[in-house]
């Protein structure tokens, strides 16, 4: 054998080796990438406890949101939800709950930290806020019975600055239905005009908690992409609010994208099989561990800690596990993120609150993501989903 054919030979040995190599990142590296990412969150739910007389000021014990800890965690923007309980419909007070939460956003939030926040509409809105150095505050509202089967309302909550709505949440609403509900109903003539209006006025259309049906008939009826703002990948863990291959595919094709949930039960099979409210097995086993214990209060703390006890935690890789599945399915032009913080009971080990972001960058580092990838997952897919969102609505005026 020739010198020049065993060099040859010697380097298709040790490339393959060499690739496999995991690199260390710096603490300054991975803050240097982080930093010049637009970090754009999804979904949080933090207004349910600002209408309350939360003020996200000081730094706080308990829960995963407040000032100290997003401007740590390097956050430029943040969906802020307006989120109605389902309990509302029956009560008739839908709208009304709305509206509170909406103000919360724009009041206790945004106008009560006018140095820290600012109201953004647009994609451009959020890009002059990183500019500004404050960060973006967005306003979304979760669960369509806000609009109490009225057009009209939907209009005023997008004049108030509302600029996504989840259809559903944990109950149908009547021209949509939610993936909570085993009856699987999809769009009714009103749902399809509810899409329409949505894409006519530019307000992002949230398909997470949606059926199945009426996963694909928004697909169908929408003439601008759609998204998830805070779902992951049934393919890992099986649960009815996780997106299959096929609908990760469907949204990518739209031009939408999905924004990962870092619920514990939605990002582990594990997490999802040890889970109370997905097993009402475990549930009634708590309750009747608990059976002898006559004060409601003690024994609503016992039940706690039984069920905490055998909830199994999911991690920060659990994350990186779904953000890897849904760029091998659907492309890495069409993930997002879309945390849930202070919706959800269970965080991932690792991204346990809004200042832990810095983490999930270096994961992604040791995973083989480029900072060109994490800067589209982190921000800039959202901003093109958002101004594909905005073309749609000004073609039809």
């Amino acid at each position: 054998m020739s010198l020049a054919r065993a060099l040859v030979a010697l380097l298709c040995i040790l490339l393959p080796l060499a690739a496999q190599t995991k690199r260390t990142w710096t603490d300054a590296e991975v803050m240097k990438i982080h930093n010049s990412a637009l970090l754009i969150d999804g979904h949080n739910d933090v207004p349910s406890d600002t209408v309350d007389g939360l003020d996200l000021g000081p730094r706080r014990a308990s829960g995963h949101t407040d000032i100290p800890r997003m401007k740590q965690g390097g956050v430029a923007a943040q969906f802020f939800v307006a989120y109605v309980a389902p309990t509302h419909i029956n009560k008739g007070t839908s709208a009304h709950r709305a509206l509170q939460m909406i103000d919360s956003i724009r009041t206790s939030i945004i106008a009560r930290h006018p140095e820290t926040f600012t109201l953004a509409t647009t994609a451009a809105d959020i890009l002059r806020a990183r500019k500004s150095g404050r960060i973006a505050a967005l306003i979304a509202i979760e669960g369509g019975h806000a609009i109490e089967n009225d057009l009209g309302l939907l209009r005023a909550y997008y004049d108030l600055g509302v600029r996504y709505m989840t259809l559903t949440h944990t109950k149908d609403v009547g021209w949509a239905g939610s993936s909570a509900d085993p009856a699987n109903t999809g769009l009714t003539d009103f749902g399809r005009q509810v899409i329409a209006e949505m894409n006519r006025l530019g307000m992002m259309i949230d398909i997470a908690h949606v059926s199945d049906k009426t996963f694909w008939d928004v697909i169908a009826a929408s003439r601008a992409p759609v998204f998830s703002s805070h779902s992951s990948a049934r393919a890992i863990s099986n649960v009815a609010r996780n997106l299959s291959d096929d609908m990760l595919r469907a949204v990518a094709k739209s031009g939408g994208l999905v924004m990962v949930n870092f619920c514990c039960e939605f990002l582990s099979q594990k997490s999802a099989d040890t889970s109370a409210w997905l097993n009402p097995a475990i549930a009634e086993a708590a309750r009747t561990a608990t059976a002898h214990i006559s004060d409601p209060k003690a024994r609503q703390k016992a039940i706690d800690a039984f069920l905490d006890a055998r909830l199994h935690q999911a991690s920060i890789d659990d994350v990186v596990a779904h953000i890897v599945h849904i760029r091998a399915v659907a492309g890495v032009d069409h993930i997002g993120l879309g945390s849930d913080f202070d919706g959800i009971t269970c965080v991932p080990k690792g991204l346990e609150d809004v200042s832990k972001w810095p983490a999930l960058t270096r994961k992604l580092l040791e995973a083989g993501f480029t900072p060109a990838e994490i800067r589209k997952i982190y921000g800039d897919n959202l901003l093109r989903f958002m101004r594909a969102v905005e073309t749609t609505a000004a073609s039809s005026r």
